[in-house]
């Protein structure tokens, strides 16, 4: 990390990586910890934010002013008074107009399928696989997340314009045809609305259709990279905090706890969960070992920044265990991740105190051990015919979660 202090006031920069729904729950559960654990940091006033997929709502709302503690409310905890809504049903809305798009190609395609293998000489396999193109290219609709984001961010005192901000956004999705990364909010990028960014960066490629921007189709920032950091150091800044939600569990090291905290059993070999996990660790793996190559690149290029990386412990089953599309299990999920960061900053705080004394930022010793501090408490049971179909909605969650694919889940 740096050891020279900069001549001018600290430049301080936010990274979010993706990571489903998971990610973003995990975020905000570690962005309350880091808020009322430093002094001197203002995460509504940044000098830039980059967010990337699930990552890329949470940046774009900070940089609008919302605060973690907000969402934490509105996300987690549905409360009616947080000051903008997020409903669930954003993320599970069948993506009908391209079921029906894709239907309709059916019979062009199996007469061209016909046409290939009866007078083109191809396979019937060859001529079939033309066929594929009938498959949509999502379950579910991102059209809804959109139209939320963009009453939330089109509310007073809010922008859905990156020109109209105070504060540097990026939000990076990938283009699909060339494979380049897309950042948004950058000079001849910031032209789009920011709630159609979001919706593109977190575009997850068969879960999620493309979003189509001017003539181009966009998909997940996170194909390309998991932080994308680069753009903040490139934008001179001397300080960035990174959050990155997925991480490969060590098991070898994981507490021989038999129940978990969320009710499940913990799995005592990786190959015992099955596909699913194995598929799960696969992929974490692998947009991981992507982040380590990135950050031992910035201590070469930028060697006078300091990088601080925040997340999950590889040996927590809790983070890995849950389905990274998971809504109905948030609260333990935020919770854990808030206790979970506090336990962070207070293992690292004799490294940690002296690099964030750099940029102007101090641990509060007080906030962070004290014990009692919670993230959300007991809910009280709802009444009415609102909160009926809350929990009806719920249950109807988990039970979608439970239907889904293992590929998907992973």
């Amino acid at each position: 990390m740096a050891t020279r202090r900069t001549p001018h006031a600290p430049r301080i920069g936010l990274a979010l990586a993706g990571g489903g729904p998971l990610g973003a729950i995990y975020e905000i559960g570690a962005l309350c910890a880091l808020e009322e654990s430093l002094l001197g940091l203002d995460l509504n006033a940044l000098d830039g934010y980059i967010g990337v997929s699930a990552g890329s709502f949470i940046a774009a709302g900070l940089a609008n002013g919302i605060t973690p503690r907000q969402m934490c409310r509105a996300f987690i905890e549905n409360d009616a008074d947080a000051g903008f809504e997020v409903s669930p049903t954003a993320f599970v809305h069948p993506a009908w107009g391209e079921y029906l798009q894709r239907l309709a190609s059916v019979p062009a395609l199996v007469a061209q399928a016909g046409w290939r293998y009866a007078f083109k000489g191809r396979s019937l396999l060859s001529a079939f696989e033309r066929l594929g193109r009938a498959l949509p290219t999502g379950v579910f609709s991102n059209a809804p997340l959109e139209a939320q984001m963009r009453r939330v961010f089109d509310a007073d005192g809010r922008s859905n314009d990156f020109r109209r901000l105070a504060r540097q956004l990026i939000i990076v999705a990938t283009d699909l045809d060339s494979g380049e990364s897309a950042p948004f909010g950058l000079p001849g990028w910031d032209h789009v609305p920011i709630s159609q960014a979001v919706q593109a960066s977190a575009a997850l490629p068969g879960l999620f259709p493309p979003v189509k921007i001017g003539s181009r189709h966009y998909v997940d920032g996170a194909l390309k990279k998991t932080l994308h950091t680069r753009v903040l150091l490139d934008r001179g800044v001397d300080l960035v905090l990174c959050l990155n939600p997925l991480v490969p569990f060590d098991a070898s090291q994981a507490p021989h706890t038999r129940t978990l905290a969320s009710g499940d059993e913990r799995i005592p070999r990786l190959v015992d969960g099955g596909l699913p996990v194995v598929l799960s660790q696969t992929f974490r793996s692998l947009i991981h070992s992507r982040l380590e190559l990135g950050m031992k690149g910035y201590e070469t290029s930028h060697p006078h920044v300091d990088i601080v990386l925040f997340e999950p412990d590889q040996r927590d089953p809790e983070m890995f265990l849950a389905n990274i599309f998971s809504y109905s299990q948030r609260r333990v999920v935020a919770e854990h991740a808030y206790q979970q960061t506090r336990a962070d900053l207070r293992a690292r705080r004799a490294t940690l105190g002296p690099v964030l004394a750099r940029h102007g930022i101090a641990i509060d010793d007080g906030a962070l051990d004290d014990a009692k501090r919670h993230l959300v408490g007991r809910r009280p049971l709802a009444r009415g015919r609102t909160a009926r179909a809350l929990r009806r909605l719920e249950q109807v969650l988990a039970d979608l979660e439970r239907a889904l694919p293992p590929a998907v889940q992973a």
